[in-house]
């Protein structure tokens, strides 16, 4: 089992910038693919970035040039930073991990709430 702990949501305006936190405990972290995914009222979960064992990132082209994903295997802890934020990006983010031999993410943190005013 891998427990997931998101942290570092909240309130900011328009153009601001926030780093959120996934730290993970129960497995080795370096054996986690991990990713972040988000949720807004009435729509779907999309993903919003990946990154891999070894370091290798995605990030969904609306987010492109504003978010950077990045993981600290020392401290086990996946982090997403997030600048120049627009209302549209309000959703709550999850972190999600799975093992590096499996295809879903089966792994999820509780959620932590971004909330960006115009």
């Amino acid at each position: 089992q891998v427990q997931l702990v998101e942290s570092g949501g909240g309130l900011v305006q328009a153009g601001g910038s926030l780093r959120l936190s996934c730290a993970a405990c129960g497995r080795t972290f370096v054996n986690l693919e991990m990713a972040w995914y988000r949720q807004a009222p009435g729509k779907e979960r999309e993903l919003v970035a990946t990154i891999s064992r070894g370091g290798s990132t995605y990030i969904k082209d609306s987010m492109k040039g504003r978010f950077t994903i990045s993981r600290n295997n020392a401290k086990s802890t996946m982090y997403l930073q997030m600048d120049s934020l627009k209302p549209e990006d309000t959703a709550v983010y999850y972190c999600a991990a799975r093992h590096y031999l499996l295809q879903t993410y089966h792994y999820w943190g509780q959620g932590t709430q971004i909330t960006v005013s115009s």
